[in-house]
């Protein structure tokens, strides 16, 4: 996060609430439950959707200040304004690690992705995609679920595992189930910026998008990087570099009109780097390409 903006924030205000200073739960041991119970403790003191003074509910800042944090607990949100906002994306290669002699760690400068981390540790269920994501946002109803954002943290899958053909290392499969955030609703002006995804099998999926914005993230080593399913609209991709593995796609949209990609750098491994499905009215622009594959 920019230094003079913690600088200007508000610690002390009754809508900023830091996870390390809360005071159920322990945020490194489960960050998962200890931001449910935030999200909970928002929705208990903003009941009101009018005041007298046409004031409404103005919704939150939850601070993850640089640490490692368990997620245990799956995060589930269902209000408006809420800003999720960490310390530094903190990425770091873990293919790297993986694909060197563990004998020669201790010779490494770093081992695991650092900044503002969330290590997901849940399980991945066959029958329920949504089982392994670190977020879950959903709410049905009107106005659609809006203004919620994702910023400045880091969500690492931690491993990929064996897929049983005996032809790669575990760790380089691509596969194990998990998804940084999943978005499960139809919603309104989410931004996703300057966040990290490593080792996940799904970094954003995201269904129904309205003027979204995913802007300067780094996402790479994930099986797949960006997907936006169902439907959507008026959205952009925007300066972020990714990669996908080579079973996925680091960019995937389907029946969407009006979105922008542009200024991305996007490199190997991706089966498709950006891969359309019934898209319309649409940019792909001022991109950088870069393929192991012939036919790219």
């Amino acid at each position: 996060m920019d230094r003079d903006r913690m600088n200007r924030m508000d610690r002390t205000a009754e809508n900023f609430y830091n996870v390390t200073e809360w005071p159920h739960g322990d945020a490194h041991e489960d960050i998962g439950a200890v931001i449910n119970d935030i999200i909970a403790d928002i929705k208990k003191r903003q009941s009101s959707t009018d005041h007298d003074a046409e004031c409404g509910k103005p919704g939150a800042v939850i601070y993850i200040p640089s640490g490692d944090y368990h997620l245990r607990t799956q995060v589930f949100i269902d209000i408006s304004y809420l800003r999720i906002e960490g310390s530094g994306h903190g990425f770091v290669s873990s293919s790297i690690r993986f694909n060197i002699p563990e004998k020669d760690w201790k010779d490494m400068h770093e081992l695991w992705p650092g900044g503002s981390r969330i290590l997901v540790n849940l399980e991945a269920d066959p029958n329920d995609e949504t089982a392994g994501a670190a977020f879950v946002v959903k709410r049905e109803g009107n106005p659609r679920i809006s203004s919620v954002e994702f910023v400045g943290f880091c969500i690492d899958g931690l491993h990929f595992v064996d897929d049983g053909t005996g032809e790669d290392i575990p760790e380089n499969t691509y596969l194990n189930g998990k998804t940084g955030i999943y978005i499960a609703s139809a919603q309104d002006s989410f931004r996703i910026t300057n966040m990290g995804f490593i080792y996940l099998e799904h970094g954003l999926v995201i269904h129904n998008a309205d003027a979204l914005t995913i802007h300067d993230n780094f996402i790479a080593e994930c099986g797949n990087c960006i997907e936006l399913r169902s439907a959507g609209q008026a959205s952009k991709i925007t300066d972020n570099l990714m990669g996908a593995g080579y079973r996925g796609y680091s960019i995937y949209a389907q029946n969407f009109g009006g979105l922008l990609i542009a200024d991305n750098n996007i490199f190997p491994r991706g089966t498709s780097m950006v891969h359309f499905e019934n898209v319309v009215r649409s940019t792909v622009t001022s991109n950088r390409f870069h393929s192991f594959y012939p036919g790219m």
